[in-house]
């Protein structure tokens, strides 16, 4: 399978990208700058190019099986909200006209529903500080839902999956759809390492197509 990653620098893009490369796929990624990727090995390569550059950006991408998206417009870009539509927008356009039937997009926790009609992003606890990129996440959740050309699939982390996690690779984990996945003491929580476990699974075996899903132990 042909897999292109943007990316690939972030928390989560990184983790996918070791992931991918431990399963012995051969991945592409996408960056702008290639000199802030860290890692090496003889199945990965690299493209340069900006994902609003739709004209390269389509040549990158064409003859790929798989575009996987964890796009982050910058977690303390002031314009954040607004970028990353844009850039969501631009790659999922990209990606139809490049032909690439599939598009996994690594979204946040913040669309999943805390109770009936009131997603997590709105309650009043939700840390101000979060909004506009889990607000722009959700949103950019509705105008995939209308997609019809391309098999797209929307992944939500647990609601608790963040740096602050330790680092550990169970390989197991639960899914649901649009309501957090709960342990018995009622925490929903993966770390980023099983969280990529499940998002190359989906990647490899398809199991959610125009859909939503979410993973935590």
């Amino acid at each position: 399978m042909k897999i292109a990653l943007i990316g690939a620098t972030g928390f989560v893009g990184e983790t996918i990208l070791n992931e991918l490369l431990n399963r012995g796929q051969e991945v592409t990624v996408l960056l702008r700058d290639p000199s802030k990727l860290n890692t090496q090995d003889e199945k990965l390569h690299i493209t340069q190019v900006d994902v609003l550059d739709t004209e390269n950006f389509v040549k990158a991408i064409q003859g790929f099986d798989l575009v996987i998206s964890s796009y982050n417009a910058g977690w303390t870009n002031p314009n954040l909200y607004n970028d990353f539509l844009t850039g969501s927008k631009a790659i999922q356009e990209g990606v139809k006209k490049a032909g690439v039937k599939r598009l996994l997009v690594i979204g946040g926790a913040g669309s999943l529903y805390a109770a009936e009609g009131l997603q997590i992003v709105d309650t009043p606890e939700f840390p101000a500080e979060w909004k506009p990129g889990a607000q722009a996440a959700r949103d950019y959740l509705n105008i995939l839902k209308q997609e019809q050309d391309i098999d797209w699939t929307f992944i939500s982390p647990a609601p608790e999956m963040h740096h602050g996690l330790p680092r550990e690779r169970k390989g197991t984990y639960r899914t649901g759809t649009d309501y957090p996945v709960a342990d018995e003491a009622g925490r929903s929580w993966i770390t980023v390492d099983d969280l990529a476990v499940a998002i190359v699974d989906e990647a490899l075996n398809p199991q959610h197509i125009k859909q939503r899903f979410t993973v935590a132990y």
